[in-house]
């Protein structure tokens, strides 16, 4: 079953429920107000008849005169003895002259029904002395009170009826109005199925609701998410592809050098095999990294833990000091820095940012840790070779090099900064870089504390 055919028919159960409900108050409110308001009539009428001074005396309760001028068409007036005999009536209406006569000592009021008909009756003793001598009986026939309630049943009727009837057409507009969007989305949907290509959703009402206004730009982002994705692994293959191709060229000349000269000359061989061996090495450190970065892609990539951060920085520096023979200054804020990330990707990213320090920068290279309330702040300075102002956007893109012809010297394949960045941002952390031409390169790193 639809949305649409879901919430109509919802609405309309709920409706006529709620319908029920308040015509079933109304009708026994109002029963109970004009039953009340009859009451207080009869009661009115019983007082004005106990005032007369015939029905005092108690002498003339049988005089034929003594009840008409009370006498209403609807209306059963009588004066019932101690023994049930019937001293005096007046009344017309052969449902109430059917009623019998009982005596009642009590003051009494109650609703009986008799031939269809509903009957208000009151009885009252009358006292002569102490001694009750006889009843007043008023019996009051309510059918015009009736009568009115038929009426009210059929308006209840009616406007129930017309309610639920502009409900179904309410309620579909409505809902066509209300899944408009949704089916529009659908659609386009089916259109980027049918034809490969993404496409946004245009042209939305401003009268819509700020809840499908919000649907409509979640859902427009997130095509824009798609097709940057979508482009950008568009050019990563390009990229990639290009990257590969270099060394799989030199690979395959010196190879077909090997087979017409390399047996005979031993100069030709040694060179061949040389240049070989360095871009196999490079083809290697470059899958190595496209492999590391698209497993960076992963949400779940990070395993989350606390530690130190100056501990391991120290030791990553050691590490690298021996390696490359270069002094690497540790200094921090504090003797401890604890840190919730993971803790080997944060090293991949120092021994990154560490590894650019000293290929392109002759002199110490300076690492500072600062705890600066919930943030940890890792800086990396070096006195370099620069990066021009121009080229810092781009730093952090794949495969883009400063200069090509210098990054293919020392080695680099142009994927080692794009992995930093995605490290901090996995972390939810900012990098920034602060570089002029000659004179050094300082890339600043913040974490917020997360725990």
């Amino acid at each position: 079953m639809t949305l649409r055919k879901r919430f109509t028919l919802f609405t309309i159960f709920w409706l006529i429920f709620i319908l029920i409900l308040f015509n079933i108050f109304v009708y026994f409110y109002v029963i109970k107000i004009t039953t009340d308001s009859e009451e207080r009539v009869l009661t009115n009428k019983i007082n004005l008849i106990l005032e007369n001074p015939n029905i005092q005396k108690g002498s003339s309760l049988s005089d034929p005169d003594l009840l008409k001028e009370y006498y209403n068409v609807n209306e059963l007036i009588r004066i019932v003895l101690p023994d049930g005999k019937v001293a005096n009536i007046t009344g017309s209406d052969p449902v109430l002259l059917d009623l019998p006569a009982q005596f009642q000592s009590q003051h009494n009021t109650g609703m009986i029904s008799k031939g269809g008909e509903r009957i208000l009756s009151m009885q009252v003793p009358l006292y002569e002395g102490h001694d009750v001598v006889a009843m007043l009986e008023i019996n009051r026939v309510l059918n015009e009170l009736d009568s009115y309630l038929q009426i009210l049943v059929a308006a209840l009727t009616v406007t129930t009826v017309g309610a639920i009837l502009f409900a179904i057409f309410g309620t579909y507009w409505f809902t066509s109005r209300l899944t408009a969007p949704i089916q529009q989305m659908v659609s386009t949907i089916r259109e980027i199925d049918r034809s490969g290509k993404l496409r946004k959703i245009e042209n939305t009402n401003s009268e819509e609701s700020p809840e499908l206004q919000q649907l409509v730009r979640a859902f427009n982002q997130m095509v824009d998410r798609l097709d940057r994705t979508f482009e950008g692994q568009k050019h990563f293959v390009a990229d990639a592809s290009h990257e590969l191709k270099t060394p799989l060229t030199v690979i395959s000349s010196y190879t077909a050098m090997l087979k017409r000269w390399g047996r005979d000359d031993e100069n030709v061989r040694n060179e061949a095999i040389e240049a070989i061996d360095k871009e196999t090495s490079r083809l290697q450190s470059l899958i190595k990294s496209m492999l590391t970065l698209a497993e960076a892609e992963q949400e779940d990539w990070l395993n989350q833990e606390q530690f130190d951060v100056v501990q391991m920085l120290d030791e990553t520096a050691n590490m690298l000091q021996t390696t490359f023979q270069r002094p690497i200054r540790v200094k921090a804020s504090a003797k401890v820095v604890r840190m919730y990330a993971d803790k080997n990707k944060i090293r991949q990213l120092l021994v990154i940012l560490l590894d650019n320090a000293i290929k392109y920068s002759k002199e110490p290279i300076d690492v500072t840790v600062l705890q600066i309330k919930n943030i940890v702040q890792i800086e990396v300075k070096d006195k370099g070779i620069g990066i021009p102002e121009a080229d810092i956007p781009n730093l952090f893109e794949r495969f883009f090099r400063v200069d090509g012809a210098r990054a293919r010297a020392t080695g680099g394949v142009g994927l080692g900064l794009s992995i930093a960045k995605r490290i901090v941002d996995l972390h939810e952390g900012k990098i920034d870089v602060y570089s002029l031409p000659d004179v050094g390169t300082t890339i600043t790193i913040q974490f917020r504390q997360k725990r």
